[in-house]
């Protein structure tokens, strides 16, 4: 199993949640937490413990962002006029790893950060290889022509795991999208249930 595989199991397992809803999941046989103690009952979890789950899980679903990105979103959203939460979900949704994942060219985030740092991906006809890259409404997100033959592409548009929300707009085949809007929490198809406002609690503290 690769480091990135291995990496998300752990997520899924840590969270003691199928993050992405995929098949293979552990936490579909077990869903208690990984290591030796993973079994033992769990005591009462704290407000600051519950906000804290909820920030890992957030990060953790976007291909484990690291901490300073994670950050930087948030401080962002908090700048921003109107809701906290529902500011960091839409500029997390429009990152462009996040856009590849949710217009099916790949099959996994993880998968998606890789297929655009190694520039098989562009933003109105431009390559762009920076998974973070903000991608704007009406930008046309899509495959390079040389990349669509590529198995993990064929893949993932074939899965029936997942549909692609109604803030993209498909186009060329499935090779494009349109990124129509910033979605807000109840637009994005998460598998679990997101708690944005704990995430904004956890930083407010």
């Amino acid at each position: 199993m690769s480091k990135r595989h291995s990496a998300k199991y752990k997520i899924d397992r840590a969270m003691g949640e199928n993050l992405w809803g995929r098949a293979k999941s552990p936490v579909n046989k077990r869903s208690y937490g990984p290591g030796q103690h993973g079994q033992r009952r769990k005591s009462k979890v704290s407000d600051f413990g519950l906000q804290l789950k909820a920030k890992q899980k957030l990060k953790g679903y976007y291909g484990n962002l690291t901490e300073k990105q994670f950050r930087k979103t948030y401080d962002e959203a908090a700048r921003r006029k109107g809701n906290t939460s529902e500011n960091l979900i839409g500029l997390l949704e429009a990152r462009l790893d996040a856009i590849v994942y949710r217009a099916k060219f790949v099959p996994t985030v993880w998968a998606a950060r890789q297929f655009v740092n190694h520039g098989h991906v562009t933003v109105n006809g431009k390559k762009v290889n920076i998974a973070s890259y903000r991608v704007k409404p009406d930008d046309v997100v899509a495959v390079k022509e040389a990349s669509r033959n590529m198995a993990l592409v064929l893949e993932a548009q074939q899965s029936s795991e997942r549909d692609i929300p109604d803030y993209i707009e498909q186009g060329d085949r499935g090779f494009s999208v349109r990124f129509v809007r910033q979605p807000e929490l109840a637009d994005v198809p998460f598998a679990v249930k997101m708690e944005p406002n704990l995430v904004v609690e956890y930083y407010a503290s």
